[in-house]
């Protein structure tokens, strides 16, 4: 799949597999037919490089984490942006959708991991504590806990039902 003009930084399948998401340091996030291997769409919006692209479980939305500092939610189907989710400090490393689609976790390098409505766009927990950059973030299976790994060398679970 060939469209990109630098260095494709992260990818993710749909859920069906009919489709592959890439985001890139050309500062866009691609859609890709992984048939006819054509570029659905180029959405644009970000200002530094596009470190973490995910989908949603049900393949409707895309989320993106930045070097500017920000979260992005992407329609699928009309390519447009619904929301961008600021409050990182400091570049976004990586995102992810909880299995019901309806938050969004982000991992920073300003040490901190963030939870996001999907629907408000509010932060739902901030989750400091860390000593060095938050690298990597995941969601259980069902939403109930969020790992996040980090520079500091430790892995961290949050349950998010209790705090």
């Amino acid at each position: 799949l060939k469209g990109h003009t630098d260095s494709v930084t992260s990818v993710a399948f749909s859920q069906d597999g009919s489709q592959v998401v890439s985001g890139s340091y050309d500062e866009t996030v691609r859609i890709w037919n992984v048939t006819s291997g054509k570029v659905e769409a180029e959405l644009k919006g970000h200002t530094h490089w596009v470190y973490s692209v995910a989908f949603s479980p049900e393949g409707s939305r895309i989320v993106s984490g930045s070097f500017d500092k920000t979260v992005r939610i992407w329609n699928v189907t009309t390519g447009e942006m619904e929301a961008t989710l600021k409050g990182h400090t400091y570049h976004v490393m990586s995102v992810a959708f909880s299995q019901d689609g309806s938050r969004v976790v982000s991992g920073s390098y300003d040490k901190t991991v963030r939870i996001w409505n999907v629907t408000t766009g509010e932060v739902e927990a901030e989750l400091k504590g860390h000593t060095s950059w938050v690298t990597s973030v995941a969601f259980s299976q069902d939403g109930s806990q969020v790992v996040f790994g980090s520079e500091d060398k430790t892995v961290r679970i949050w349950n998010v039902t209790t705090g």
